[in-house]
């Protein structure tokens, strides 16, 4: 085989060959670079309007799940736990009550026990709540001397409860009293009393509770409509979150003097005659 021939005008060696080399100015390059642009995609009222339902929706139901598991609100509306509660008091009330004091709730359970403050459905009208103090539970014997409680023949130290002035009466004040009775008691609770009473004592019944209010001479409470069911006890008030003062509802007797003197402040009674700052955060005992 002959190889081919070679011109001797071909340079010998092949990297001294001269490749043609391309310029490009710098005006082209900017024209022929790929442009990028970042472009936010676009939030439609539609996409923002349904992300503010949707959290509405998870407050609801955070809402929801608080008020019937765990704590609920309440307002007192009447003087009939004065001092302890003052017309306008807005509440905080731990559901987590329990007859034995259980445990599994997200609050730690209360159990229901003696001079215990409860929010409970009224037993005549169980869509109507009330808040009393619990007296007697089941099982006690009670009675009432002279306005005093007596729980199994001894005489109940009640520090919290208030005697007001008022006129005398023997079935308010002599409970349970059989010699007459008084027009605003509930009829069914009348005939009912007659068939728990033994040697003037008033027998509490199982899962029943008996309770008063601590202005005990301005208090419609068990000696007039009967006892509490287990079952209509709704909880236990821990905190008023806030109080709201409602003109002519204060008795000056039974408020602090620190509170006196907020509310008798010149500059500033305006500002303070609109809550009663002084029970803001204050823990219900």
């Amino acid at each position: 085989m002959i190889d081919p021939a070679i011109s001797s005008d071909a340079p010998s060696d092949l990297s001294e060959v001269q490749t043609p080399s391309l310029q490009i100015s710098p005006e082209a390059k900017s024209l022929s670079a790929p442009t990028t642009m970042r472009q936010r995609p676009p939030q439609t009222d539609w996409a923002a309007m349904l992300h503010s339902v949707q959290s509405l929706i998870y407050i609801i139901v955070v809402a929801v799940f608080i008020i019937t598991f765990c704590v609920q609100p309440f307002r007192i509306p009447s003087g009939s736990m004065e001092p302890t509660l003052l017309v306008g008091d807005f509440l905080l009330v731990n559901k987590q009550v329990t007859a034995l004091g259980d445990t599994g709730g997200l609050l730690p359970a209360t159990a229901i026990h003696r001079g215990q403050i409860i929010v409970f459905h009224y037993p005549i009208d169980p869509s109507i709540h009330l808040v009393k103090r619990v007296v007697g539970m089941p099982g006690d014997h009670l009675k009432m001397r002279e306005g005093r409680v007596f729980i199994n023949g001894t005489p109940m130290g009640e520090p919290y409860a208030v005697y007001r002035p008022s006129g005398p009466d023997n079935y308010r004040d002599n409970f349970p009293r059989l010699q007459s009775a008084d027009p605003n008691i509930d009829s069914r609770w009348w005939i009912r009393m007659r068939t728990l009473i033994d040697d003037g004592e008033l027998i509490i019944p199982e899962n029943n509770y008996f309770v008063l209010g601590d202005n005990r001479n301005n208090s419609e409470d068990s000696r007039y409509w009967g006892f509490v069911p287990r079952a209509s006890i709704v909880g236990q008030p821990f905190l008023i979150y806030f109080s709201l003062h409602l003109p002519g509802t204060d008795d000056l007797s039974v408020l602090a003097p620190e509170a006196l003197a907020q509310q008798r402040r010149g500059a500033l009674s305006g500002f303070a005659d609109f809550a009663r700052w002084s029970r803001v955060f204050q823990i219900v005992r």
